[in-house]
C-alpha cells in the first residue's frame, strides 16, 4: 500500500510538472499529459512569470529528489563558481553521490539510488559512504560492496536490467555494470547530464 501510495505521489507530481519522474510515471503521463485536478484539462490562465520560475526549480528539485533547503544550499555554492550559475548548479548536483549511482545504472530511479547508498552498500575508494549528498570527485572509484553485490536488486542491475528506462551512459562516467564499478572520470558538463531543466529560470528564481 505504502508502494502505490508513493507511485501515485510521483505520478501526480510527474503530471503537474510535465515531466515523467520514474518509469511507473511514464505510462500513466503518456496517457494524461495534463496537470493532475478536476481543471487540469481546462485551457489555464498564462501562468505569472513566478509561477514559471518556481515550477522550473520545482522540477530540478524532483529530477533530484531534494528538499528545498538542499538545493538553495547548492545554489548559493554554484553562484561563487566561475562560470555561469546555473551550468555549474546542475555539475554540482550531478556529482552527488546518489545522482551518480542512478546514472550508472545502480538502480532505475532516484529514490532506489539513495536507498542504496543510505543502506550502506556503497564504497567511495574502497570506503563506505551513506551519504548521498556525498560529492564524489573526478578519478574516485565507486562501487556496490562486495558483500552486497549477491542481494537479488543489485544482481538485476549488474545484468544491466535498468537500462531499457535509463538515459545511455554520459561521457563522464566509466561503468563497469556486470562488477558494479564506476569511476567518475571529469567533471560532468550541463550539456551533458541527463535532467530536463531550464537552469536559467532556476537562478531567475533564486535571485529575485
Amino acid at each position: 500500500m505504502a508502494s502505490q501510495n508513493r507511485t501515485r505521489r510521483q505520478v501526480r507530481l510527474s503530471r503537474s510538472l510535465g515531466l515523467a519522474l520514474t518509469p511507473k510515471a511514464v505510462k500513466y503521463f503518456e496517457k494524461r499529459p495534463y496537470p493532475p485536478g478536476e481543471h487540469g484539462r481546462a485551457r489555464r490562465r498564462t501562468d505569472s512569470d513566478y509561477a514559471v520560475r518556481l515550477k522550473e526549480k520545482q522540477r530540478l528539485r524532483a529530477q533530484y529528489g531534494l528538499r528545498e533547503a538542499q538545493l538553495r544550499r547548492a545554489f548559493v555554492e554554484a553562484r561563487h563558481e566561475q562560470g555561469l550559475t546555473g551550468e555549474s548548479l546542475v555539475e554540482l548536483l550531478e556529482m552527488r553521490l546518489d545522482a551518480l549511482v542512478l546514472r550508472a545504472g545502480f538502480g532505475r530511479t532516484i529514490a532506489q539510488a539513495r536507498q542504496a547508498v543510505v543502506h550502506r552498500h556503497i564504497l567511495v575508494d574502497g570506503k563506505l559512504v551513506d551519504r548521498p549528498s556525498f560529492r564524489v570527485k573526478p578519478g574516485q572509484v565507486v562501487q556496490v560492496k562486495p558483500r552486497s553485490q549477491t542481494m537479488v536488486p543489485f544482481q538485476v542491475a549488474a545484468a544491466g536490467a535498468h537500462r531499457d528506462v535509463l538515459p545511455a551512459v554520459p561521457e563522464y562516467l566509466e561503468v563497469q555494470i556486470e562488477k558494479l564499478r564506476f569511476e567518475l572520470t571529469r567533471r560532468p558538463k550541463r550539456a551533458e547530464v541527463p535532467i530536463t531543466c531550464d537552469v536559467q529560470l532556476v537562478v531567475e528564481h533564486y535571485s529575485r
